[in-house]
């Protein structure tokens, strides 16, 4: 009897506590307030692997320790200092012009630019480049002016340090000698040599990176970029908070514009003149260099063509010794050819790996050094996403793909004769992949809707070997959480498109709900996925707990279920989008818990057109929120925009067809506008252009702009002002 009553006491007091502990409501101070908000992602760890294939560097979670990073035995899980900190300060304050706290933070950073050799390290730092050999007393300044370094890199063999300052191309020895050579000198505010542009940089190479330029694998030459900027119309983009406002001006081509005029150079590393490559089969103002890069051998330069269209895609060789360039292989289809990150993996012998897009499907493809095809490797209704490592010795491909999950990326090993497809990632939800240079570990890092990010060790056959980091969030288990739903929901003529459901927390089937959806709807970019998905979702789960359900449903050019998915929109953005989410309200609508007179809808960039849209072309929606919204597509870039709508000058009726601005007299629902005034992505003028046919036509709309935002708000004072402001229209209007 007493031993029953006491584990019965004891089940009582582990069940109670949880169910009591789960009762706390999201509020914008938990999600948004830059001072008492909850950290419900938690701290992931992102290891990198070192070469050695057997440690990777970590940042420490201790935040006073000196230095952050940690070595890790990626088996046995023991750590040691990356590096001795104290004495790469000591080298640091040595230096003239740096500060006692300058050279502890330089010898306490949590990611190091590694030479090859993993021996030394490369920091922009106050805007100069600084490198330092670890365990040595040996620390440089390399530059000390006040010009802009960027791209910054080492040379294969380690020898140089390479970056662009002034439009021109720079290398320096870091030998005693020390020696700072200009590879280029006609550069300038719009002769780039080695530096990415505007839309060069945004739409093909990479937000946030700025270099143009390659190194061959022996260090002696480099090929790049030379962007001309001289025919690009400039955008001003205006700060009005200082008394004096401050004007930028970025050259900008919007949708049929002139381009930059792109040439690619060679030069040796030592000097010498530019030897410009042959690109006599294109246009100028009718070409792009996509990709760029050297054969193994250091024998050749590759790169990747386009016309501005972007409807074929030419891998390409050149001679560097003469600029003679032949062409490899034509990619061709009845719409577009997008450039795919690193679709281009080397083999030992001299042949290659090649993602393409060619049968609808992204696929792997193994060619000849001459672009010859020598065997398709992957096939089926799936893409890949990524190859991620290669084992040659054992005949294996590892890659992220979608062939087991739409949703949700996972990792799978191949043979190279395309047998033996074996998916091993086994745990539901979205994996990433990092692959040690042996190719016999990987670290996964993996999360789904419900959990943050965690990280473990894996060996190449999927066996867990080591929690590398649970990140276990326990705040979460204190919150009243909506269930989330995955879904299927078929559009009339059979897409199935994948949808995403929160209900409310109390959620009750006998009473009607209104809905607040949330899409972004543009080519090939889905928002329905079973990962994690941080502030945005505890927002979402906040608006769950008002009484609200949660929709997001991809139409089917967002599904990213192969290219051919997405090919429908060719030349006509708005109207198949908008038909699909209506599909999606159509289910939704026969759903007995909603209310169909009380549906809204959310998003920003390619979302806010959607809103702006479906706001003036249907009569589903209450109320729509439209940030950062593209009105009227000719104000886009070209590069984006004419991949997937040709230019305005070939398109007319696509564009006028597509712009919101041609329908605002249409409105129907109450409509909140919102901008970040120095958007130097999606132009404010757009937001403007809208506003202006609304008013013209009687339609009262909010509008809300914050100053020295761009494309996204990311103050987090005004982050917190933005969420508040975005939860009271929809709980004063929904």
């Amino acid at each position: 009897m007493r031993k029953i009553g006491f584990l019965f006491v004891i089940v009582f007091l582990f069940v109670v506590p949880s169910s009591q502990a789960q009762t706390k409501l999201l509020t914008i101070d938990d999600i948004f307030d830059p001072a008492k908000r909850v950290n419900f992602s938690g701290t992931p760890s992102a290891p990198r692997w070192l070469k050695d294939g057997e440690h990777y560097i970590v940042v420490s979670k201790d935040r006073n320790a000196f230095p952050r990073l940690l070595k890790v035995d990626a088996i046995s899980g023991k750590s040691e200092p990356f590096y001795d900190a104290a004495k790469m300060q000591a080298a640091f304050a040595s230096l003239p012009g740096v500060s006692k706290e300058d050279a502890r933070r330089l010898a306490n950073q949590t990611f190091y630019d590694l030479n090859p050799s993993e021996t030394g390290t490369l920091i922009n730092f106050a805007n100069d480049l600084f490198y330092y050999e670890f365990g040595s007393d040996r620390a440089i300044r390399l530059t000390s002016n006040p010009d802009e370094e960027v791209g910054a890199g080492f040379s294969p063999d380690g020898r140089m340090i390479s970056f662009v300052r002034g439009g021109n191309l720079y290398v320096e020895d870091l030998s005693m000698q020390r020696r700072e050579r200009a590879l280029t000198r006609d550069g300038g505010p719009e002769i780039l040599n080695g530096r990415l542009d505007w839309v060069y940089q945004e739409e093909l190479y990479g937000r946030g990176n700025y270099s143009a330029y390659w190194w061959s694998p022996d260090s002696n030459k480099i090929t790049f970029l030379q962007l001309d900027e001289r025919q690009v119309p400039e955008f001003p983009v205006t700060d009005h908070i200082p008394i004096d406002q401050i004007l930028e001006l970025t050259n900008y081509p919007k949708a049929g514009d002139h381009n930059p005029i792109v040439k690619l150079g060679v030069v040796n590393a030592a000097g010498g003149d530019v030897q410009w490559v042959d690109t006599y089969k294109y246009k100028p103002e009718d070409f792009l260099i996509v990709r760029v890069g050297w054969f193994p051998d250091s024998k050749k330069v590759w790169f990747e063509a386009q016309n501005r269209e972007q409807t074929f895609l030419d891998l390409n060789s050149a001679n560097p010794d003469d600029g003679k360039s032949a062409n490899l292989l034509h990619e061709k289809t009845n719409t577009w050819v997008e450039a795919i990150d690193e679709g281009l993996r080397w083999l030992k012998d001299g042949s290659f790996l090649w993602l393409s897009d060619r049968s609808g499907w992204r696929r792997i493809y193994h060619c000849g050094a001459d672009g010859r095809l020598i065997s398709q490797i992957t096939s089926g209704d799936w893409d890949i996403r990524s190859i991620d490592a290669v084992d040659e010795e054992k005949g294996l491909i590892y890659f992220s793909g979608s062939e087991h999950s739409a949703i949700a990326n996972h990792e799978y090993a191949i043979k190279m004769d395309g047998t033996g497809l074996n998916r091993i990632t086994m745990s539901e939800g979205n994996h990433r992949a990092s692959f040690n240079s042996r190719a016999s570990h990987f670290i996964d890092s993996w999360n789904d809707v419900n959990t943050p990010a965690q990280v473990r060790l894996y060996d190449t056959s999927g066996k867990l070997v080591r929690a590398i980091d649970e990140n276990k969030v326990e705040t979460l288990s204190q919150y009243k959480l909506g269930k989330v739903e995955f879904l299927n929901v078929k559009t009339r003529d059979g897409f199935s498109m994948e949808a995403m459901m929160i209900k409310p927390p109390d959620f009750d089937p006998s009473k009607k709900y209104p809905v607040m959806s949330y899409t972004y709807s543009g080519p090939q970019a889905p928002q329905v996925r079973n990962a994690w998905g941080g502030a945005l979702y505890m927002w979402h789960q906040m608006l769950a707990e008002k009484g609200y359900i949660i929709w997001i449903c991809d139409n089917r050019t967002a599904s990213n279920k192969g290219v051919n998915s997405a090919w429908p929109v060719y030349k006509n953005f708005g109207e198949l989008e908008l038909r699909d989410l209506e599909d999606g309200f159509t289910w939704l609508k026969s759903q007995p818990y909603v209310d169909s007179s009380r549906i809204g809808l959310w998003g920003w960039s390619y979302g806010g057109f959607m809103t702006s849209y479906a706001l003036t072309h249907s009569q589903t929606f209450k109320i729509g929120i439209a940030g950062g919204t593209v009105s009227d597509w000719r104000n886009y870039d070209s590069i984006y925009t004419e991949r997937y709508m040709g230019t305005p000058q070939n398109n007319p009726d696509g564009y006028a067809k597509s712009s919101s601005v041609h329908f605002a007299k249409d409105l129907h629902g109450k409509l909140l506008l919102i901008h970040g005034a120095m958007d130097d992505n999606v132009h404010m003028a757009n937001t403007i252009q809208f506003l202006y046919e609304l008013q013209k036509a009687g339609k009262q709309v909010q509008l809300m702009v914050y100053p020295k935002s761009r494309h996204g708000v990311t103050d987090p004072i005004l982050v917190k002002h933005l969420r508040q402001m975005m939860t009271d229209f929809i709980v004063g209007n929904l």
